[in-house]
């Protein structure tokens, strides 16, 4: 982790259906700070369709929680422009098979479903994601259960 940092702020990123909402509802349970830049008012889109995070809403949620380790997780247009504020960037990634089943049998999101929506993602997943692994700091394959995989997150956060 850079020295910058006193505690760690990780940014993860991925494909939809990649388990970011998932990773990050478990840190909440586990007593950790962690934002969704899917759920309501984070985000919002430009004129050609893309997401875009709420850059002020995102740096005051930066700045509130600097006396703690915070985790945010999406994937948007913007997001590079807040890499050198994370300490770690965090591409969590499945194979195409994995991420086709958990978009149709999510529930807490419709996004993915309808054909279109899933030919999207899994465009992105060719072209997208080797982009975002080239600029990650680290990558955590979700297929894994749940509990190991944000062990393994707390593992990178917790070294020296």
């Amino acid at each position: 982790m850079p020295s910058q940092f006193k505690h760690p702020r990780v940014l993860l990123t991925g494909m939809s259906g990649a388990g970011k909402s998932s990773v990050i509802l478990e840190l909440r349970k586990r007593g950790y700070a962690a934002i969704d830049m899917d759920e309501p008012g984070w985000s919002g889109h430009d004129s050609d369709g893309h997401q875009l995070w709420r850059e002020d809403m995102l740096q005051e949620a930066l700045q509130a929680h600097a006396q703690e380790a915070l985790f945010v997780s999406g994937c948007a247009e913007n997001q590079v422009r807040f890499y050198p504020q994370f300490s770690h960037v965090v591409l969590l990634s499945a194979p195409a098979d994995v991420i086709k089943a958990r978009l149709a049998g999510r529930t807490t999101n419709a996004f993915g479903k309808s054909p279109a929506e899933l030919a999207y993602v899994l465009q992105h997943l060719e072209w997208l994601e080797p982009r975002l692994r080239a600029s990650a700091t680290c990558e955590i394959s979700t297929v894994a259960p749940l509990d190991q995989v944000v062990n393994e997150l707390l593992s990178l956060v917790a070294r020296p």
